[in-house]
């Protein structure tokens, strides 16, 4: 399942955008998961398929996500 196919199932994201915007500026693939209203391991399924919505940074044997590229995938802008 896409992400865009979960939003149109109705399914939301576990976090406000308030929560999301105060972020590091990476998260792990389970927070960033669960901002975009998907599981864990639909996350690294996408992740291993090259369509994660979001930048992934890997470190070692660990993936990291910018947070940037998660508000762009979300549609969220940073005010200024």
């Amino acid at each position: 399942m896409t992400v865009q196919r979960a939003r149109s199932e109705g399914r939301r994201g576990g976090m406000s955008v308030e929560e999301v915007r105060s972020l590091p500026a990476a998260v792990s693939v389970v927070t960033a998961a669960r901002a975009l209203g998907i599981g864990s391991d639909k996350a690294y399924e996408l992740i291993k398929d090259g369509a994660f919505p979001a930048q992934t940074i890997p470190l070692g044997q660990t993936q990291k996500v910018s947070t940037a590229s998660l508000w762009k995938a979300l549609g969220i802008t940073l005010d200024v």
